[in-house]
């Protein structure tokens, strides 16, 4: 150990080893400055020595006591953190070591709030044989503030989290003697609280109220409450409004300057109707028998300069959040839809991924470069759609002069579907919807939104660049941000195989199988009435797509490298990704600022996975809110639906025509005992056999709406025409 030490170090500290083995043979825990006299560390070297303890800790292989003192975690039998709370009040510590979790009863979660992070004991297993946990220490508290509705009660004022994670009520303080007359909001009215106490074994949460948001049904509310609950950054501080305000509001002259002018080139984008952010511009053109595509992205970059207020806060919110009506975004205004957005009729500075695709669909060759553009139109899947797939006259006739450059567009496509066809990308039918709102800015319908030709086009063409950029960083062996996407674990793939064998199906490749494998299965689905069903538990098997730098490709899309490049006005992944290329353009290399995760391309690739984890599911209470209102008034309505999930307390459904979810609950199914078979994906009746199995039809009733907790409730309807209610199978190797 002191030889591998000498070895590395002019100097060289205590080994791990050896700071264990000192700790072991003292058998106490001990102060900082008792472990440097008993391992005589110089004074020079404290610095670098606390350095150690503190990443053997972040290992697991020490931690602090309440005095600080140190010690060995198994000598005390401690593990150390995370808290997840459940909404019933118990909890459990999840351990940072990857251990089994430890159960916390209600007792000692009234000691912590969800997120903090604790050192807790094991003393004994709980009803269900899950291991028991004594909180011993916390260490440190995740929340300094929180969201919830506050109420009065016999004078007792105090506030309900809306994160229904976290049980505890937090009580309200009066204003101290001399301190600011407090807000005072009505009851029942949402509001923003600061921790000033947190809990402990002797008492409950205190908090104050810093801001009063309104009532609970306000228009707009559901996405106040979101901000907070999961602390999404909403508001651009002083500093990054400043540094918008002092750039330029058009691209000056001195911009142009080693840029190449593609001014000319007729680039145009294709959007939504309702897209005020342009980030891409596309163009094609006959090559011989194959294609040039020209895909030119928006060139944040040269505005946001690494280190500054806007890169902080960029970095920060990591991406756009986009809720009904309204967006978050990750950059000013001034640039997501001004100087940035590719605006129709005005010039904008751009990156472009210059490409040669051979009619097979290979990209033979591609070029990066800075330049300057000059959008011809802004056009929407809808007109575009109209004219090439619909050959409505009108439309054809507005788009004049840019027709031929869309149908080249379009005849590229159809190559780069095939491509992806041969390639074996996975597709996965899915029913996109989108929400309609009436003048009051209430939910008034929820409608199917089809994804035409159109999108699919520019998703292609956006792939394409992607992919280029992955490949042109790698070649140049810079490290960058990959869009990674691994195959389904040993565990999910051997629970889908047994899913599959019981309807006489197979995937194939093995114990490593390629995406191509579960495109070929997904294509013998089609026409099976049970198609919904299989393909859902396909796509639950495999792993969610994460930013990494470690290149090990997209499963999904079958490609063996592939990055985000196409969208730095709404993702710091893609604005990563330009600075990286500049760079390696220029023959350097772009070095990560340091500080925060800016400093490491592992952390980063991690925290921005996490912001695009938070904006799901900030989006999700959203949209679960504003169903729960649209669907309050038609409490005792019947409807017919399919089973979208069954868990262990029941089975979830989503309507056909209203695209909304709710429960059956377990105590719902019928006079019996119902079980859960994780296998299966199915409740099944005890003495009935009865089953309910995911993509099952049901006719349901609603029954109950839950505004505060977001859940709808259905009961089943008998004799609704449901086929979920089948007979247990009377014979071996058949089923009902």
């Amino acid at each position: 150990m002191f030889e591998r030490e000498i070895a590395t170090y002019e100097h060289p500290l205590p080994s791990r080893e050896y700071v264990l083995q000192m700790l072991a043979e003292q058998g106490v825990p001990i102060p900082f400055e008792r472990i440097c006299e008993l391992l005589d560390v110089a004074d020079f070297e404290l610095a670098h020595f606390s350095r150690r303890l503190g990443a053997m800790a972040r290992d697991g292989q020490l931690l602090q006591n309440r005095r600080g003192d140190w010690l060995i975690p198994d000598k005390a039998d401690l593990i150390r953190g995370r808290v997840e709370g459940h909404a019933d009040g118990f909890g459990f510590l999840v351990p940072d070591d990857g251990g089994a979790d430890l159960f916390l009863s209600t007792k000692e979660m009234d000691k912590v709030l969800h997120g903090d992070h604790a050192i807790a004991r094991v003393v004994g297993t709980d009803r269900k044989g899950r291991p028991e946990g004594k909180i011993v220490e916390v260490t440190e508290r995740a929340n300094s503030s929180l969201v919830g509705r506050v109420f009065e009660e016999h004078g007792v004022w105090y506030v309900v989290a809306e994160n229904k994670r976290i049980s505890q009520d937090i009580l309200i303080a009066p204003p101290a003697k001399g301190e600011r007359k407090a807000l005072k909001p009505a009851d029942g009215q949402v509001v923003m609280i600061e921790i000033i106490e947190q809990p402990s074994k002797q008492k409950q949460p205190i908090g104050r109220i810093i801001e009063i948001l309104g009532n609970y049904a306000d228009p707009g509310m559901e996405i106040e409450i979101a901000l907070r609950k999961h602390e999404l950054p909403f508001e651009f501080s002083k500093e990054v409004l400043a540094e918008a305000k002092k750039l330029p509001d058009e691209v000056r002259k001195s911009d142009w300057k080693g840029r190449e002018d593609v001014t000319a080139l007729p680039l145009v984008t294709i959007d939504s109707e309702t897209a005020r952010d342009f980030d891409d511009a596309v163009y094609c053109e006959r090559q011989g028998k194959g294609y040039r595509l020209v895909v030119a992205i928006a060139d944040v970059s040269h505005y946001v300069e690494a280190g500054s207020a806007l890169d902080r806060d960029a970095e920060d919110r990591g991406n756009s959040v986009y809720f009904p009506r309204r967006v978050i975004p990750m950059l000013p205004e001034k640039l997501s839809n001004g100087l940035c957005s590719l605006n129709a009729q005005v010039h904008r500075l751009c990156m472009v991924c210059d490409m040669t695709i051979s009619a097979g669909g290979d990209i033979k060759g591609y070029r990066f470069y800075p330049a300057v553009m000059w959008s011809h139109a802004r056009l929407t899947y809808t007109e575009v759609a109209a004219a090439l797939y619909d050959k409505d006259a009108a439309a054809r006739d507005k788009l004049d002069a840019l027709l031929p450059h869309l149908e080249n567009l379009d005849a590229l496509f159809r190559v780069l579907v095939k491509a992806r066809a041969k390639r074996g990308a996975i597709d996965f039918e899915t029913i996109e919807t989108r929400m309609v709102f009436d003048d009051n800015g209430k939910i008034s319908r929820i409608e199917p939104y089809e994804r035409n030709d159109a999108h699919r086009l520019i998703e292609e063409c956006m792939l394409a660049a992607n992919v280029c950029a992955s490949d042109y960083l790698h070649e140049s062996k810079h490290p960058a941000l990959y869009r990674v996407h691994e195959g389904p674990t040993p565990e999910r793939l051997e629970k889908l195989r047994d899913f599959l064998g019981t309807f006489g199906l197979q995937l194939g490749g093995g114990d490593e199988p390629h995406a191509k494998d579960y495109a070929a299965l997904l294509e013998k689905l089609q026409g099976r009435p049970d198609k919904q069903l299989l393909q859902t538990v396909m796509l639950r098997s495999l792993r969610q797509a994460i930013y990494s730098p470690d290149n090990v490709g997209h499963f999904g899309l079958a490609y063996e490298s592939y990055t985000h490049f196409t969208s730095p006005i709404r993702r710091y992944p893609d604005l990563l990704i330009h600075r990286s290329i500049k760079s390696a353009l220029k023959g350097r290399r772009y070095e990560l600022r340091d500080g925060g995760a800016g400093g490491d391309w592992e952390q980063i690739g991690l925290h921005c996975s996490q912001t695009e984890r938070r904006a799901d599911e900030a989006t999700r209470d959203v949209d679960a809110w504003l169903k729960c209102y649209y669907m309050q008034d038609r409490i005792g309505e019947e409807f017919a639906g399919s089973i979208s999930s069954v868990v262990p307390f029941g089975i979830f459904v989503a309507l056909d025509d209203v695209f909304v979810e709710g429960l059956v609950h377990v105590s719902e199914l019928g006079a019996d005992y119902f079980h859960f078979d994780d296998k299966a994906h199915a409740m099944v009746g005890e003495r009935s056999g009865r089953r309910f199995r995911l993509s099952d039809r049901v006719r349901i009733q609603l029954v109950r709406v839950d505004m505060e907790q977001n859940k709808i409730d259905f009961r089943l309807v008998e004799g609704g025409g449901a086929d979920a209610a089948i007979a247990a199978p009377k014979k071996r190797g058949k089923r009902g």
